[in-house]
């Protein structure tokens, strides 16, 4: 299917940031791929014809409906870039696939939740199904993974998947601003949707994290057994006590393996200031992986954006027309299962603790003796009176404790009488 000749017909279905940058892109270099060949896009899909975009479309064929686009005669690759798990994109894809065409998708959801299942489709028509542009936007996460380290035996997988999230966090850190503050001017920036659920409340980077822990662990996503926290209840308190004590916070997403099987999770993480993860500002993703081979690898980029995605969904095309095969996943998709969740309640680590206390004698001790007790050791203790608070707050961190263990203790903490409001629980990051 390759050849420096040949002439591919791609068809894109959804015209937004990503959409609208890819067009850009293959009118500016239609010839880019190295195996040559030459990119035309011979239809487009979305929503609104009508909506105004920073490129001309109105000389390229329209489609309403993005079925009709995928299976269309005059297009030999299918681009979905309409993002959601379900209804036309999932429709178009499936379409696509049967009807025997490649397939190129941005869509983590999609992967995430349906990943298995598209899998198996594309290998039994024999067609390429692939999503670079679904996790870290430009920087090649999933090639690295599915491709560079295909030998490897990888152990972890850590990092920042979720720019909104990020400039949100280092915003309400630079600027002293309160979470909905900045969350208000990321929307009017276009950082963020006006529906930000996705992002702020982690599932966007739930979807990646799954990807990732699939290509890495030979699996199939398993996104409904991932653990997932947002941002949403991150207060400007705990970040600036949180650096007081030497950490920044960060929403981190996880994955690790071991003899039990898989933990995935995201959950606002305390990295220490001088980590790459919290040195990562901005709109920035960051990335850990580490093999028993290789030890350690950091990756670092823009994980969003028309530029970095389009020239992701770009590199796919690329394969694509270098008739490059190889399984959707890590394994042939008949060979895939979800992966063995384990019990997080199981889990060891240590965590950061805010308490709000009346401002009388005895409550630290008291504290401290209701932790003892539960088992759950202390390894650093900060106690700053705020201007304007109802009590004192205190803030502790401990020594690595079984989560059960942890949350059953702050449960009876709840419970005291000098406490003055819900007990606040950050995980410091297994990093």
């Amino acid at each position: 299917m390759s050849g420096a000749g040949k002439i591919w017909r791609v068809g894109v279905a959804g015209l937004g940031t990503v959409g609208a940058g890819l067009l850009a892109f293959l009118a500016e270099k239609p010839d880019f791929a190295p195996a040559g060949g030459r990119v035309v896009v011979s239809g487009v899909s979305a929503r609104s014809r009508s909506r105004p975009r920073p490129f001309d479309i109105s000389n390229l064929p329209w489609f309403d409906d993005p079925v009709a686009l995928a299976t269309s005669p005059d297009v030999d690759l299918f681009v979905e870039l309409i993002g959601g798990s379900d209804g036309p994109a999932k429709a178009a894809v499936e379409a696509a696939l049967n009807a025997g065409k490649p397939v190129v998708t941005a869509n983590k959801a999609l992967i995430a939740e349906h990943g298995a299942e598209l899998a198996d489709l594309a290998e039994a028509r024999g067609v390429p199904l692939l999503f670079e542009a679904a996790v870290m936007g430009g920087v090649p996460a999933v090639k690295m993974v599915r491709e560079a380290l295909v030998g490897e035996e990888i152990k972890s997988i850590a990092g920042i998947l979720n720019g909104t999230c990020n400039y949100i966090l280092t915003e309400m850190e630079s600027t002293g601003r309160s979470f909905a503050e900045v969350l208000g001017e990321a929307q009017r920036l276009g950082y963020a949707e006006a529906d930000p659920t996705m992002d702020v409340g982690g599932f966007d980077a739930a979807h990646k994290i799954s990807i990732l822990a699939a290509l890495a662990f030979g699996c199939a996503p398993n996104f409904a057994a991932a653990e997932i926290e947002g941002i949403e209840q991150v207060d400007l308190l705990d970040i600036r006590m949180a650096k007081d004590l030497g950490y920044r916070i960060k929403l981190v997403a996880s994955a690790e393996r071991s003899a039990d099987g898989v933990l995935v999770r995201v959950h606002p993480s305390l990295a220490p200031l001088n980590h790459p993860l919290a040195q990562a500002g901005g709109a920035l993703n960051a990335l850990f992986i580490e093999g028993t081979r290789i030890g350690r690898i950091f990756v670092q980029g823009p994980g969003a954006g028309a530029g970095p995605t389009a020239a992701a969904v770009a590199a796919d095309i690329a394969d694509v027309m270098a008739a490059a095969v190889r399984p959707v996943f890590q394994a042939p998709a008949a060979s895939l299962k979800p992966f063995d969740p384990i019990d997080p309640s199981k889990m060891m680590g240590r965590a950061y603790l805010r308490f709000l206390v009346k401002d009388e004698p005895g409550v630290i001790a008291a504290v401290s003796e209701t932790l003892a007790e539960a088992g759950v050791s202390i390894e650093s203790f900060l106690q700053k009176p705020t201007e304007g608070a109802q009590g004192v707050p205190i803030v502790l961190t401990t020594h690595a404790v079984a989560e059960s263990v942890l949350t059953a203790a702050v449960e009876r903490i709840a419970g005291l009488p000098a406490v003055l409001d819900r007990p606040h629980l950050l995980r410091i990051a297994r990093i």
